[in-house]
This record gives C-alpha cells, structure tokens and sequence, in this order.
C-alpha cells in the first residue's frame, strides 16, 4: 500500500513538471521613451522604462492582438513585477490554460523621486496620467503588433496602480474599454490623509529629498508623493508641493484650501466630475482583501462602489478573504483567475 502511494505521489509531481516545461513561453522586452508629457522643473526623469510582455506565438505571428496596460504600486517597478512577482510567468500559464487568449502586456515605470506618480498629471513634477493613457498607447501602438483601438485596449494594475487604473479608465474611455483595479490604494486621498494624520508630524524633521531615504522616513514618502501629484507647486522647492495638514508643538494646522484640492483631486471624486466619461466604460471592476493591512482600503472601495451603484454605473465590486497582496501575484491568484479572464471576456480579439 506504502509503495502503490509513493508510486501516484511520484506520479503526480513529474506529470505536474512535465506540463510545467511544455507551458509556451512569452518574453519580455525592456524599451525605453523620453516622454514630452513628462518634462518638469521638479526633478523626474522624464525618461522611462517600459517591459513589454509579448506573448508566445508573438514573433511567428503577423496578427494583432489587444493590449493590457498594467500599473504597478507604490514602491514598486516594471522591473519588480517581472523579476519579484513573474507577472510573466502568470500570463504563460493563463494563455496556456486558456483563461485569455494572446495578449500583449504593457508596464512601464512609474516609480518616482518620492515612490510613486499615482499616474496623475502633476502641476510640478509631469502629466502622468497624459503618459499613461496618450504618449505611452500611442508608442506601442506604433511599435507593436496591436489592435489599435480602444476595445482591444484595457487597463489594471495593484494598488497605487489599482487607483491609478480606475482614475485613467474614466479621464479616458476613448483610449480603454475596460478596467479592472486590483485593491485599489488612496481612491479618497483626503479621507487617507486623515487615517495617516501622524505621517504629517515628520514634516518639520524633512529639510531635503535625500531625508527620506532615511530608513525610518520610508513610509513618509507617500505623502510627499500624494502632495506632488494631487497639490503640486513648482515654485515650492525642494519638494515642489504643497501640503493639506502640518504640525508645530504638536498641534495641527489645516491648510483648508489645499485640503480641499486634494478631495477634488481624488480618484473617488471622477464619478461626479467625469459622469458622462464613466458612461462610456464597457466594463468596471475592482476587488480587494477583508483583511488589507491598509486599513483605508476596504472602506474606501466600498464607498466607491456605493457612488457608481447610486449613479446606476455597471460595475462589479468584490471583497474577498485575503490582504494587500496574499491572493494577488501567485499561481490561480486574483491576476490569473479574475483579472485576465475579466479581459478575455471584455477585450476584442483579432477574428
């Protein structure tokens, strides 16, 4: 009996390395654009890596196929989505198991000074959202093998590039037809600023950029990263923004205006500001973890769901049991058996 098991365990494993070797491989090609939109006196390179992930039967091939525009989060990179979380390795299997048919996958760097763009257009540090939605689409439309319209085009991405997807989809539904933001990070900036207030106690110990790459200032980057993309100011130097809230003696200020641009700013404000815009969308989703870590999160996607649903927008919103990123970048994750079947349904295929 001992042996007839160690024989189907035995079994088992090489059957799952076998079909693991003959899973078709796409590949990754790393390109690079000095982007116009992103020119600014701030201090970002306005030059950018993009990895593009091609798939398997892209270079035997003269089809088009349509596009999905990725966006990293806070933090992270291009480079970190295909070196740390195999971004790549996700999209082989699911074209293999035939969740979604070949698909190109675009991810282009967005890390920042402070960390992160939040893929929004800045008053002092570049047009990130113009990046994303217009000069970066229009370069791969021209340099690869796609279906260059808007219902072969849809956007995603993890946290900040959760936000960052739902905020381009509505500024631009002439560009996307579809998105699906996975946890989306900040959707209400104001009401985040308030959940983080004590971030804005190390404003005075901040002198210099080079302050925050101090270890125990690593988390005070997001406000300084949210301050420039939704309350920039490029006659601020040396951080080139302005900030809703600050303390001395430990008593708060609030800058009330710029308090009040940051609401208007916020993703979780386009349903009224770009209303019409939404109606365009052929399909909406997001979902996030009961248990984020970011504890702004659950909250925040719920009540932006309960704005589309009493605007009678279409959407699907959906919590599950997980965090931040336990069900996000691993095999059968949210990325393999939510987010590209959501595409395979919703994109348009060459015939």
């Amino acid at each position: 009996m001992k042996k007839s098991c160690f024989l189907i365990i035995i079994f088992v494993l090489c059957t799952q390395f076998l079909s693991a070797q003959s899973i078709p491989k796409g590949k990754v090609v790393t390109t690079s654009i000095t982007a116009k939109t992103l020119k600014n006196k701030a201090g970002e390179n306005p030059r950018r890596r993009v990895s593009v992930y091609l798939p398997p039967d892209y270079d035997q091939s003269s089809k088009k196929y349509p596009v999905i525009y990725y966006l990293h989060g806070f933090f992270w990179s291009d480079s970190l989505l295909v070196n740390s979380d195999k971004i790549n390795h996700i999209l082989d299997r699911a074209i293999h198991l035939r969740k979604i048919k070949p698909v190109i996958v675009v991810m282009a760097d967005q890390s920042t000074v402070f960390k992160g763009s939040f893929y929004a257009n800045s008053k002092s540090s570049g047009n990130w959202s113009d990046f994303t939605s217009v000069e970066l689409v229009n370069f791969i439309d021209k340099n690869y093998q796609t279906i260059a319209n808007k219902e072969s085009r849809g956007i995603s991405g993890h946290s900040m590039g959760g936000n960052g997807a739902l905020r381009n989809a509505i500024l631009h539904p002439e560009v996307f037809s579809s998105v699906y933001a996975l946890s989306p990070g900040i959707l209400d900036v104001q009401y985040f600023a308030l959940t983080e207030i004590d971030l804005y106690k190390n404003l005075d110990k901040i002198k210099d950029v080079k302050d925050l790459t101090k270890p125990e200032n690593a988390r005070t980057n997001i406000i300084f990263a949210i301050a420039r993309a939704y309350n920039g100011n490029e006659n601020k130097p040396p951080f080139y923004a302005d900030f809703p809230f600050s303390f001395k003696d430990n008593q708060l200020t609030v800058n009330a205006s710029i308090a009040e641009e940051l609401k208007k700013n916020s993703t979780s404000e386009l349903p009224f500001s770009h209303y019409e815009n939404l109606k365009k969308l052929k399909a909406i989703k997001f979902d996030w973890g009961r248990n984020d870590e970011l504890k702004h999160i659950p909250p925040s996607c719920m009540n932006f769901s309960k704005t589309l649903e009493i605007l009678n927008i279409k959407h699907e919103a959906e919590e599950y049991i997980g965090t931040h990123g336990s069900e996000v970048s691993k095999e059968n994750g949210r990325i393999e058996n939510q987010m590209l079947p959501f595409f395979n349904q919703h994109l348009k295929f060459e015939e």
